[in-house]
């Protein structure tokens, strides 16, 4: 995948993420996009209060990885890379 194409990618889940921080704010939480993969697994970080969250793998699957599918089906998954697993 090209620097472009994968730019574009990065502010497409961006955009399906937004239905998903407000949630995430009133906890005093946030997600930042890290990178794409090759294979087309997303790559996030927890910020604030979501590192630390016991419902953080619960939020993974149901709010933002499926938030991030429903808008952009090419993505096969979503991992954090930080938080507690």
């Amino acid at each position: 995948m090209s620097i472009p194409e994968k730019s574009q990618l990065i502010e497409k889940v961006n955009s399906a993420l937004e239905s998903v921080r407000p949630h995430l704010k009133v906890d005093g939480g946030d997600v930042e996009v890290v990178d794409i993969t090759d294979d087309m697994k997303v790559q996030i970080k927890w910020m604030g209060n979501c590192e630390s969250c016991s419902m953080s793998t619960m939020t993974l699957r149901a709010g933002i990885e499926e938030a991030i599918k429903n808008k952009i089906p090419e993505i096969k998954g979503v991992e954090a890379l930080n938080g507690v697993a």
